[in-house]
């Protein structure tokens, strides 16, 4: 049952992924953050679960980039843009 959870979770960030490579979805739309958000969340929780302290420092710091960025677009103002925050 876990292998399905890591999967479903898996698929989430790469449809995502593959979404704003075609250029179907923006990177700072809803539904990019809400895949983006739902699955490095999964995988966190699968990555605590057993131990595996590398991927849950990727797959948390990746659903906390990506909830802050989906909490911002929710409440009507841009997600975080680093390129504009460092004057470039």
């Amino acid at each position: 049952m876990d292998q399905v959870v890591q999967v479903a979770g898996s698929l989430l960030v790469l449809a995502a992924f593959a979404l704003a490579q075609w250029g179907v979805l923006g990177q700072k739309s809803r539904t990019y953050l809400v895949l983006n958000t739902a699955g490095s969340a999964v995988l966190a929780v699968m990555a605590l679960g057993g131990h595996q302290w590398g991927f849950l420092l990727l797959e948390g710091v990746w659903a906390i980039v990506s909830a802050v960025s989906l909490g911002q677009v929710l409440r009507g103002g841009p997600a975080a843009d680093v390129r504009s925050s460092s004057g470039s």
